[in-house]
């Protein structure tokens, strides 16, 4: 009898086990590339990812990280070009959260499709972002996931007066020597940022530096303005990074410096940084930069990668996953968020930086060629 009863449970366990595994075979794999940090990886793993799960039985959202910065752009765009080489009509990747740069070459070389005007959030953006990835028409190929931007944060105990243009800045220095800190162009995007900024102020050809074409002979124009920045440099404190910059302003090293506006908000919620210290966007204004959600050309799955990017650029997602959980800026236009958001938090974000201010002076970085002559051309002329 004993026997009976183990025989009759293992055949129940049995049929148990390949009910599951049929179940899990009928599920619907949605699968996400997500290059860009950790956090963006965790953003999908265990907040979006489950909500598109629960919204849509039977689907399964499947994250792959592949790793910041456009490195981790790259190794999407390789993959993508060796499905599309091997002639296979259907391509195991569904959506792909992309930096600026690289989603540009994804789109030159044919491997996105256009969806946008196919989703419902589609005119929820009207940022130039959506349509301009430095200088590639990207127009119904993307949706910004988040808009992520630098600006200059001080302490106003100190800074009473903040300066509100560069140029009100250069004579602050010159008043105030060493208490603006950046890191130059090493270990940090906030300083490379004020150093962009600082050439679209005082370079010339801001418009085609930042929508081209690309033309190497435009670098011969920036005499001045590398003389101007490596004076400028002879009063500011030269910080380790990004970080460095945040620690600094902490410490009271120094009282002003460039820096990510997630980033601050973030350490200032985690107690690193003072409550007091606060934000500002300086005339004619500062870089930022998008990443992208877009569907390959051959998505096994597009309808479905349609409808994940729909919620997750939707206003109730982009106020509570991205500017709530996050301090992101939303990747939609900033309006569309404010009914959905709690009002101390709108009121934390968009205090210092109006959306006003973010739609007038939140500028792209430059195009690529550009971008690189501005780096190199700093290492020879103001660093040296």
């Amino acid at each position: 009898m004993n026997a009976f009863r183990v025989m009759k449970y293992l055949a129940s366990a049995m049929l148990v086990s390949a009910v599951a595994l049929n179940a899990a075979r009928a599920e619907t794999v949605l699968t996400v590339a997500s290059g860009g940090s950790e956090n963006m990886v965790e953003y999908v793993t265990d907040y979006l990812g489950p909500l598109f799960e629960k919204q849509n039985p039977g689907v399964k959202v499947s994250v792959v990280g592949t790793g910041p910065g456009d490195a981790g752009s790259q190794k999407i765009l390789e993959k993508l070009e060796a499905q599309n080489k091997a002639g296979l009509t259907a391509w195991d990747t569904d959506v792909i959260v992309t930096a600026q740069n690289k989603t540009a070459d994804m789109v030159t070389a044919g491997l996105l499709s256009k969806y946008r005007a196919e989703i419902a959030t589609g005119g929820l953006v009207t940022r130039d972002v959506a349509t301009n990835a430095l200088g590639t028409n990207v127009d119904g190929f993307v949706m910004p996931m988040f808009n992520s931007q630098t600006a200059l944060a001080y302490n106003p105990d100190v800074v009473k007066t903040p300066p509100r243009t560069l140029e009100e800045l250069r004579g602050w220095v010159k008043a105030n020597p060493k208490a603006f800190g950046y890191n130059g162009i090493k270990n940090g995007m906030s300083g490379v940022a004020f150093v962009v900024s600082w050439m679209y102020a005082y370079g010339g050809n801001t418009a085609q530096m930042i929508n081209g074409p690309y033309d190497a002979k435009v670098k011969d124009g920036w005499g001045k303005a590398l003389a101007d920045l490596k004076d400028f440099n002879q009063n500011v404190t030269l910080t380790p990074g990004n970080a460095g910059t945040l620690d600094m302003l902490n410490r009271g090293e120094i009282a002003m410096g460039p820096v990510w506006v997630d980033m601050f908000y973030s350490w200032q919620a985690d107690g690193r940084i003072p409550p007091t210290l606060k934000l500002l966007l300086p005339e004619p204004g500062m870089p930022g930069q998008p990443y992208y959600y877009a569907i390959p050309a051959k998505a096994k799955n597009r309808d479905l990668a349609k409808k994940f990017i729909e919620l997750a650029t939707s206003p109730k997602v982009q106020a509570e996953g991205i500017v709530n959980r996050f301090n992101w800026y939303p990747g939609i236009d900033a309006q569309h968020v404010e009914g959905t958001l709690d009002k101390a938090v709108w009121a934390k974000i968009f205090s210092d930086v109006t959306p006003a201010e973010l739609a007038a002076k939140g500028k792209p970085f430059p195009l690529a060629g550009f971008f690189d002559d501005m780096k190199e051309a700093y290492e020879q002329k103001v660093a040296n």
